[in-house]
């Protein structure tokens, strides 16, 4: 079987652990929507943030729209995710007004879940709305996604493999290779690149299929976290 596989090599990457999202108590309804709130400097967001849970600002929307509001913190960022678009206007104007009050200078952006992008999408954006639509979009977004993966060389997608021991492993790096597909291997772990989600998707079940019990296998964007590193 003859393919044109991008990548030569399967780009890992691992989240820096100052950039991990913590989650207050409270549970949005869902997370469709975002409030990013950008701050001069970590000193800063750790300020802001002691400022919004002070005047609670998670409650205070709850009070109003009958909405949860869930907030994360990054290095210097704060993000409250909502579950609509009103209820993440408000949590906005909330959090500017709360910061306002404590003389915090912040940026503030607006921005809607893309289910089919897989991204944070300005509001402007318009979403599919017909399963044509739906369709279409999904088709556009596997295009681009091949076509970044052929131009830059790097699988934007990939499945990942565990299996129960290093023969196997070995063997099966050694079949993907001669399908030739980029594979990296460490001791039962496999990454194995592919071009868009369609087809990181379609490798994981086929490999499934093709390999004994006990075998786990996720297909993921590259940049997905995975437990060891390349070498």
């Amino acid at each position: 079987m003859n393919r044109e596989i991008a990548a030569t090599s399967v780009p890992i990457r691992v989240e820096p652990a100052g950039r991990t999202l913590r989650y207050s108590h409270s549970v949005a309804d869902n997370n469709d929507w975002r409030v990013t709130i950008s701050l001069p400097g970590p000193a800063n967001a750790e300020r802001a943030q002691r400022s919004l849970a002070e005047h609670e600002v998670e409650e205070n929307v709850h009070r109003r729209l009958g909405r949860n509001i869930a907030v994360g913190v990054g290095d210097s960022q704060i993000f409250l995710y909502a579950g609509t678009e009103i209820a993440a206007r408000q949590a906005k104007q909330v959090a500017r007004d709360v910061l306002a009050q404590h003389d915090i200078q912040a940026d503030f952006a607006l921005h809607r879940w893309h289910p089919i992008e897989q991204e944070w999408e300005n509001p402007d954006v318009a979403m599919p709305q017909t399963e044509a639509e739906r369709q279409a979009e999904h088709q556009r977004l596997e295009d681009e996604e091949t076509a970044e993966s052929l131009a830059t060389g790097i699988a934007q997608w990939q499945a990942r493999v565990e299996l129960p021991s290093r023969h196997e492993a070995v063997t099966l790096a050694r079949r993907l290779r001669n399908e030739g597909r980029a594979v990296m291997r460490r001791w039962r772990f496999l990454v194995v690149g592919a071009n868009n989600e369609d087809e990181a998707r379609e490798l994981a079940e086929q490999i499934r299929k093709d390999t004994a019990a006990g075998t786990t296998v996720h297909a993921e964007r590259a940049d997905a976290f995975v437990p060891f590193m390349p070498f």
